[in-house]
C-alpha cells in the first residue's frame, strides 16, 4: 500500500512575510513623501511608527514558523526567514532614533557663542501640530558644554568679505540654502564697476581732460565701505560690521529640516565666525545640530585654509 506523506505548511510564516512586506514597502513610500514630496516631519515620524507596528508582529509570527519548521518540517522556513529580513528595516528606523533619543543630549540646537547666541534673520516658523518645539532648559548652555566640547567658533585673520565669500561657498557645497541675510554690505568686496563710457563724438573727440587719461574707462574701482551713520540701523542690536546669513538644510537619507544662522563681525583685524543650528520640530535634534554645525565649520577651515586662528 502506497503511503503519501503531505508536508504540513506553516501559515504563520506566510502571513509574517506578508506583513514584513507590506511595512517595508509603507516605510519606503513615507520616506521618499517626506525626502522629496509634501509629507511634512510629525506625519512623517508617525508614520515610521506606524509602519514598525507590523513588522514587530510579524516577526513572531517568522519566530513561530521557524520553530514548527524544525519541530515538525513545517513548509515556511524561507518566507519565515524572508520576513526577519523584511522587518529588520522598518524596527532598526524607530529603534535607532531612540537610541540618538536617549544618548544624546537633550536640546533643540546649538550655538558656538553660547553667552551670545547669533539671531535669526527670520525667526523659523513651522506647524508643529504633532512635535512641539518647547523653549531652550535654563541649563541648555552647561548641557552643550559638557557634551560638545569642541563646539568652537572661528577666528579668521583677514578682511570680513573674504570669509563671507568662503561662507556663501560651503554653504552651498554642504546643502545648506540661504533663506535671509542682514548686513550683506559688509561681506561684498570693497569694489564697484564703473560704467563704460559711451564712444565720444566728433565735436569732444579732443577734449580728454587730465582725470581721464588716469582713469579706465571701465574696472573695479576702490569706494569706501559704508560710515556707520549712513547705515541703517539693525532692529535686533547687532553692533556695526556684523553680517549674517540665515540657512536651512535638510539631511541627506530622511529630509529632516534644520535652520542656521552664520554670523561674521569684523573686530580688528581679524573676522569672527559663529553658527546657530536649530532643529524645526520637536523636544530633541537627536545630536544632528551639532554634526551639522561641526561639518560646517570643519569645511569653512578647509576652504580658508591658512588664516585660521584659535
Amino acid at each position: 500500500m502506497l503511503v503519501r506523506y503531505d508536508r504540513p505548511v506553516s501559515r504563520s510564516a506566510f502571513v509574517a512575510r506578508r506583513m514584513a512586506l507590506f511595512s517595508l514597502g509603507m516605510l519606503v513610500v513615507v520616506v521618499l513623501a517626506h525626502r522629496f514630496g509634501p509629507l511634512t516631519t510629525p506625519d512623517f515620524v508617525l508614520l515610521v511608527l506606524a509602519c514598525a507596528l507590523p513588522a514587530a508582529l510579524s516577526v513572531p509570527l517568522a519566530l513561530l514558523g521557524l520553530a514548527r519548521l524544525w519541530r515538525i518540517g513545517a513548509l515556511g522556513g524561507v518566507a519565515a526567514a524572508w520576513a526577519l529580513i523584511y522587518a529588520a528595516l522598518p524596527l532598526a528606523l524607530p529603534g535607532y532614533g531612540y537610541y540618538l533619543y536617549v544618548t544624546k543630549p537633550r536640546l533643540t540646537e546649538v550655538a558656538t557663542d553660547l553667552s551670545d547666541r547669533p539671531a535669526w534673520v527670520s525667526l523659523p516658523e513651522a506647524e508643529q501640530h504633532l512635535l512641539p518645539r518647547p523653549a531652550l532648559p535654563e541649563n541648555a548652555d552647561a548641557v552643550q558644554l559638557s557634551a560638545y566640547p569642541g563646539l568652537i567658533g572661528r577666528r579668521y585673520e583677514g578682511a570680513i568679505d573674504r570669509v563671507y565669500e568662503a561662507v556663501r561657498k560651503v554653504a552651498a557645497q554642504n546643502r545648506l540654502v540661504v533663506t535671509a541675510s542682514r548686513g550683506e554690505e559688509y561681506g561684498l568686496p570693497a569694489l564697484e564697476l564703473r560704467p563704460t563710457t559711451e564712444e565720444p563724438d566728433a565735436t569732444a573727440a579732443g577734449a580728454v581732460t587730465a582725470t581721464d587719461e588716469a582713469l579706465p574707462e571701465s574696472g573695479p574701482l576702490p569706494i569706501a565701505r559704508p560710515e556707520p551713520s549712513l547705515t541703517v540701523p539693525l532692529d535686533d542690536g547687532e553692533p556695526e560690521g556684523t553680517a549674517r546669513l540665515q540657512l536651512s538644510t535638510r539631511t541627506l537619507v530622511f529630509g529632516l529640516p534644520f535652520d542656521a544662522v552664520v554670523r561674521l563681525r569684523e573686530e580688528a583685524e581679524m573676522t569672527l565666525v559663529d553658527i546657530r543650528v536649530a532643529s524645526r520640530y520637536g523636544p530633541h535634534d537627536l545630536g544632528i545640530s551639532d554634526r551639522i554645525a561641526e561639518g560646517f565649520l570643519h569645511a569653512l577651515d578647509a576652504e580658508l585654509l591658512g588664516i585660521a586662528g584659535n
